[in-house]
Order: structure tokens, then C-alpha cells, then sequence
């Protein structure tokens, strides 16, 4: 029993050292047992029919809002970040990204990173991390869709700067 004791202190102290700061990191999110990427509020107020209202607070610092009650976020810059060595079981994301789609966003940038699933990070203008998103179930006009809809449209000088 000292090792629940033991855990559960440690568990209590993380809530506590988390609750201090502003806005949870993936990582605090991970700790706690939340993935930040995938967990919708909603979901969210569904704890207390569990009898888990103690970590509905930490859940909510976690969650992203579901499509319906969110407005449309935009967002300075997008990186979306995948493996090359996954495109097998992600045909739609690589179809994306071998397109002329991301073209049409100068301010997406394609990251490949060794054996990660397919997910869209979203920026600020001050280049601070915002938002997570996991993408691979999306589709290429699922992704193209959200990155109109949550990215800045940066101005064309040329349409702009008409006489």
C-alpha cells in the first residue's frame, strides 16, 4: 500500500504544481493522462457521470472545444508534422502533401519527423504553440478545409496594391 500512497501524493503534488501555471503544456497534458491532441471538451463533461468530477478541471485546461461550440480560430503559421516512413497507412496525408495544396498556403510548413503520427501544429504570430491537432484520419480535403478556415490569409501585394 505505500506505493499507491506514494503515487497518489505524487499525482496530487503534479495537479497542484500544474494548476499554478496559465494554460497546460502536451506534455503536462500527458502527465495527467489527457492526450491534448485527440480530447474534446465534451467529452470533458462527461466525468462527473463516473464519479471523476476531481479531474474535470484538468481535463477542461487539456480539451480542445468541439466544432460546434468553437468559433473559428486563425492562426499566424501551421506546421504539419509527419513521418515519411508512414505514408503506407496514411495515403490521404501524403496525397496532401505530394499535391499542389500546401502551395496555397505560405505560411504551412511541412515537418517530417521520425515515426509520428500525422498533426497539425498551429502558432501564433509570435511563433508560440497554440493548438495540436491529430489529422490522421483526415482526408486531403478535410485538411485543406481546416487550414482555410484556421490560418491567416497573408495578403497578395500584387491583388492588394491595385490603382
Amino acid at each position: 500500500m505505500p506505493s499507491l500512497i506514494y503515487y497518489t501524493t505524487a499525482t496530487l503534488l503534479l495537479f497542484c504544481a500544474l494548476n499554478v501555471n496559465a494554460e497546460f503544456t502536451t506534455e503536462d497534458c500527458w502527465a495527467l493522462g489527457f492526450n491534448k491532441a485527440n480530447l474534446l471538451c465534451s467529452s470533458c463533461d462527461q466525468l462527473p457521470k463516473f464519479d471523476l468530477d476531481i479531474i474535470r478541471d484538468h481535463c477542461k485546461e487539456c480539451c480542445h472545444h468541439d466544432e460546434s461550440a468553437q468559433g473559428n480560430k486563425v492562426y499566424a503559421k501551421a506546421v504539419l508534422e509527419v513521418c515519411t516512413c508512414k505514408f503506407g497507412a496514411y495515403p490521404q496525408i501524403q496525397a496532401f502533401i505530394k499535391s499542389d495544396r500546401p502551395a496555397k498556403f505560405s505560411n504551412l510548413q511541412i515537418k517530417y519527423v521520425r515515426g509520428l503520427d500525422p498533426i497539425i501544429k498551429l502558432y501564433n504570430k509570435d511563433g508560440h504553440l497554440k493548438e495540436t491537432v491529430a489529422i490522421e484520419k483526415w482526408n486531403t480535403d478535410s485538411v485543406e478545409e481546416f487550414l482555410n478556415t484556421h490560418l491567416e490569409k497573408e495578403d497578395d501585394y500584387l491583388q492588394t496594391n491595385m490603382i
